[in-house]
Parts: C-alpha cells; structure tokens; sequence
C-alpha cells in the first residue's frame, strides 16, 4: 500500500508560481512512476505531468508544457511540480498518482493516488 499526501497548493495572481510536493509513504518508491493530474470543476481529471523512476524521464501536457517542472527525490520520497507562469484556467485540484510500472502514462489508470490540493489563480 502506498500513501500520497500532497501539499503546496494555495491562491496566487496571474503569472505567479507555487511548487506542490508530494510525499509517499513507502520504501520502494524508487520502484514507481509518478504523474501529477488535475480537475476543475465539472470537467475530467486531466494528465499534467509524469516522471520516471529514476527521473531522468519527464513528460508533460501540452498545456503546461514549458511552464511547469516535474521533478522527484527518491532519497525523500517525494515528487514535486513546480508552477511557474500561472494562468486562471490552471485553477483546478491538484493530485499526485503512483504507478508501479517502467513508463509513464497519460491515463488515469495510476495504482495510488492523493486526496489533492487545491490551486486557484486569480486574474
């Protein structure tokens, strides 16, 4: 069983950057692909960004393309998304998701997930 537990989300202006992380609690989770995803309200939870096990692989949405960051630290567990550039459609609850799995996918078809957080951006 894995526990993700975000945090980092929060209200920001237009143009602005937050960094959510997520935080797992197990041992292997070096052995897991990591993706974050996002729903707005009454809309599908969309795929943002994943990243290999190692790190070495990242890919993201056009969306979010050259705006956002995905990175991770294997010694802490943890799995980051820095937001840079923030627009109001951006608004959405922010959820992390592990895979145990080689590659990373765009579906929502992850092993664990968060509960979210929240992201709002203001105009």
């Amino acid at each position: 069983q894995v526990r993700l537990v975000e945090s980092g989300g929060g209200l920001v202006q237009a143009g602005g950057s937050l960094r959510l992380s997520c935080a797992a609690s197990v041992s292997t989770f070096s052995s897991y692909v990591m993706g974050w995803f996002r729903q707005a309200p009454g809309k599908a939870r969309e795929f943002v960004a994943g990243i290999n096990r190692s790190g070495g692989t990242t890919y993201y949405s056009d969306s979010v393309k050259g705006r956002f960051t995905i990175s991770r630290d294997n010694a802490k567990n943890t799995v980051y998304l820095q937001m840079n550039s923030l627009k109001p459609e951006d608004t959405a609850v922010y959820y992390c998701a592990a895979r145990a799995t080689t590659m990373i996918i765009t579906t929502t078809r992850y092993d664990y997930w968060g509960q979210g957080t929240q992201v709002t951006v203001s105009s």
